[in-house]
């Protein structure tokens, strides 16, 4: 017995130290089987686009339809938390989840109302319940009490806190600060007020009961006293919580509006799975624009469509991204993104070509060009709704967007070698076939809205190409990690791409910023002398299935898409008057600055005349028919061309042997002592026809002497001639025929005749055949005939 009874104070310690061990080991295995449901990043939170002021663009639902918002403690009002731990839990950074002191007052306080007045919980506690729901009886407080432990065994404060801040119930399917600060106050939860942020940390206790769009005097009532809490605990002044509650409580409704909807799931596709995506678009702009395109919208028929690219050019962040005119209106094809869509671009890409040229040294800013019947092949292309105005230069050919004049120049420069330029900058084109032609000029390729602005831009960036820029952080664990991006981690531009040089960039902006707004009064919607704000650039598909406005100034970029989705057509709708007045809205709205794009030094201004196109000064007098002002790039000064059939387009100068006593032109084999050898500058020869008399060869020319004749200028004379009928002859309206029937007929020239109408080919007969033709429009009226040589002959007729 006494032995047995030495050996109990040894069992006891025994007892003790295995009972010491167990319990520790008991939670160990108790963790292991029963983790913490803490959910994963992904599961977590609701996806979320930010606007340049991370404030919500659009919102995607977890898997639940819950709406949480990414937020840390850092991108949080530091009165909230002030305001939250003051008021749920003082003592949060000290217990271990579980405060004694509360647990004594709440059982106080519920048995004292024989009623749950108090759950006493901390709020490591809250956590632990909203990831582990549970009954309000005692075994459910219990249960309540061991997940908290578990949580803060293995959890920082920090860490629980920031749980608690993202999965807080707010009411609805909204959760968390962040989605309850911007659902409704409109705002982020780091730019709350004192008395917001009151609001904000009582609402959690009776999410329905309190919500603020719901029930807004209740709301305040709560508001109210956790500002009389903040006071007592003078945490906040007497003076602040009586400012605070003079702010009315005011809520929006909680609705989860879709702005830049295309975008946000293009960066949603492309983000990697990250739940904050930090776009750099401009919130309010995106949001007026929408507004606005839709109402703008409603004056073109059942299914259109429009988009609208707005770019900062410096940082190539895009600052509103409208796909589609009206999001979700299957009527005007509401879920299709016309930004990236591949359409033909009309007349845009001219620009780019006169660029190229201007590199090659082909052209300066007023060469002088031919608006003028042309065949290359079976191509044979018309301008568009007017007819051919003969000579033109550079810049009135761009500003007026002339076919002609820039098919060309293109088929001089060479259209594979344009194709390639584009596909180098970073703007391919889709060819048809894969094999680059003529038509292209006139798009006869295939392009998006987004390409076509990165390729304007290059007019503002040095000739240089950039990747457009859609978020501002290229840190994707920054993302990850829920902070907003700050300038210094905004996406550079590393890999600029050539496309042209500065000089034909600016000289470019330069003729475009000459073009007159929509609506401006100018018989050729164009000047020569006057210059806006924007630079800018219009284009039509054909058969009116596209319409483009493309503008850049120094500060943005802007791009405009206007036609039908399905690629129907959109009669008489073109890119001055429905995509112009869209752009300048744009334009007008964002208030771009009229700070012009600055001048290459290498960029120089001269005088030329025509038809040389040479500098004025290395010119006689008789030479200069024609003075420009020009843009030379490092004094190169390209010749008005010579084309490859001299019969049909030259510009050089003519020498002949002169008989000053008989006033005639002589036969070198004629001279005499008294002879004179004199030079003429000649014009194109298919520009005859639009010259005035006086300028043209057969009044510049003296009579040619019949006993010696010159015959090897009687090739430069025209030989095809419209005989049916004349120069201004007026034709009146037959009723009975709905217009007026005309003869179309002309003599001489090789092959075959050629007939144009307005700029538009009508149709080719052997020559001396007669056609007929109806015009119907009142008006003036282009009759144009060219032969297989290049000849021509053009008269102007007028239809009362």
């Amino acid at each position: 017995m006494r032995n047995r009874a030495r050996a109990l104070p040894f069992i006891k310690v025994v007892m003790s130290a295995f009972l010491v061990a167990l319990i520790p080991a008991l939670a160990w295995l108790l963790d292991r089987h029963y983790p913490l449901e803490l959910p994963e990043r992904q599961a977590l939170f609701a996806r979320v686009v930010v606007d340049d002021q991370n404030r919500p663009l659009s919102r995607f639902a977890d898997k639940k339809g819950v709406w949480r918002y990414p937020v840390k403690l850092d991108g949080v009002s530091p009165y909230y938390l002030q305001a939250l731990l003051s008021y749920e839990d003082q003592r949060f950074w000290q217990h271990p989840g579980i405060d004694p002191l509360a647990l004594i007052r709440a059982m106080y306080l519920n048995i004292r109302h024989g009623r749950i007045i108090s759950g006493g919980s901390t709020l490591s506690m809250q956590v632990a319940r909203l990831l582990h729901p549970h009954s309000r009886h005692m075994g459910g407080k219990l249960y309540q009490i061991l997940r908290t432990l578990q949580l803060e065994y293995h959890l920082s404060k920090s860490e629980i806190l920031t749980l608690y801040c993202n999965i807080a119930p707010f009411g609805g399917t909204i959760e968390g600060v962040q989605a309850a600060s911007y659902a409704y106050l409109n705002k982020p939860a780091s730019d709350l007020s004192h008395a917001e942020a009151a609001l904000l940390a009582v609402l959690p206790q009776a999410p329905t009961r309190f919500r603020p769009d719901l029930h807004p005097e209740k709301a305040e009532g709560a508001r109210n006293k956790v500002l009389d809490r903040m006071q007592q605990l003078k945490v906040w002044s007497s003076e602040l919580v009586s400012d605070a509650k003079q702010e009315q409580v005011f809520a929006f409704k909680a609705h989860r509006q879709q702005h830049a909807p295309l975008l946000s799931r293009r960066l949603l596709r492309q983000g990697n799975g990250q739940q904050a995506i930090y776009s750099t678009i401009d919130g309010d702009l995106q949001q007026a624009l929408a507004d606005y395109l839709k109402d703008y919208i409603e004056r073109f028929p059942k299914g259109s469509s429009a988009a609208v690219l707005v770019v900062k050019n410096n940082s190539a962040q895009v600052k509103a991204y409208l796909g589609t005119a009206d999001f979700a209106n299957r009527e005007r094809f509401g879920y299709v993104d016309m930004v990236q869509a591949i359409r033909s671009p009309g007349s845009t890409l001219k620009p780019f070509i006169y660029a190229q040229a201007m590199d090659a040294g082909l052209i300066h800013s007023k060469s002088l060009l031919a608006d003028v019947p042309r065949t290359w092949g079976n191509y044979r292309p018309g301008n568009f709704n007017e007819g051919f105005s003969g000579p033109v230069s550079v810049t009135e050919a761009l500003q007026r967007s002339l076919n002609l004049p820039v098919i060309d120049v293109l088929a001089r420069l060479g259209e594979r070698k344009f194709a390639a330029a584009m596909a180098q900058a970073g703007v391919p084109l889709t060819i048809p076939g894969h094999t680059p032609n003529l038509a292209i000029a006139l798009g006869g390729a295939g392009i998006s809205l987004e390409q076509l602005v990165r390729a304007y831009m290059a007019l503002a960036r040095g000739g240089k190409t950039v990747d457009l820029q859609f978020t501002q952080s290229a840190n994707v664990s920054t993302v990850k990690n829920h902070q907003a991006p700050t300038p210094n981690n905004i996406n550079s531009n590393r890999h600029p791409r050539y496309f042209m040089s500065p000089e034909a960039a600016w000289i470019v902006q330069d003729i475009l910023s000459g073009v007159s707004r929509p609506g401006e009064l100018h018989s050729q919607h164009y000047s020569s002398g006057s210059h806006s704000d924007l630079s800018w650039k219009t284009g039509t598909s054909y058969g009116f299935r596209d319409a483009w406005a493309i503008g850049v100034n120094a500060e943005y970029t802007i791009g405009i898409w206007l036609g039908r989705p399905d690629g129907t057509p959109i009669p008489g709708s073109n890119g001055r008057m429905s995509a112009g007045p869209l752009l300048f809205s744009v334009a007008d709205h964002i208030g771009i600055s009229s700070q012009p794009i600055t001048k290459p030094e290498n960029v120089v201004k001269a005088k030329i005349c025509w038809p040389l196109g040479t500098l004025k000064s290395e010119q006689t007098e008789a030479h200069c028919q024609r003075e420009h002002d020009t843009w030379l790039i490092k004094d190169s000064i390209p010749p008005t061309w010579h084309h490859a059939d001299a019969k049909s387009w030259q510009a050089n100068t003519l020498t002949y042997w002169y008989d000053p006593k008989h006033k005639r032109r002589i036969n070198a084999r004629c001279q005499n002592a008294d002879s004179e050898k004199r030079t003429l500058a000649l014009w194109p020869k298919v520009l005859q026809p639009w010259l005035p008399y006086k300028l043209r060869l057969a009044h510049q020319l003296p009579p040619a002497d019949k006993n010696c004749k010159d015959d090897t200028i009687s090739a430069l004379s025209s030989s095809v001639h419209i005989t049916s009928t004349a120069q201004g002859n007026t034709y009146r309206v037959n009723q009975s025929a709905q217009g007026s029937p005309i003869e179309l007929h002309a003599v001489g020239g090789q092959g075959q005749h050629h007939w144009y109408v307005d700029g538009v080919y009508l149709k080719s007969v052997s020559v001396g055949r007669r056609l007929s033709y109806l015009l119907q429009e009142k008006g003036k009226h282009q009759l144009v005939v060219i032969d297989d040589a290049g000849q021509l002959d053009s008269v102007d007729v007028v239809l009362m």
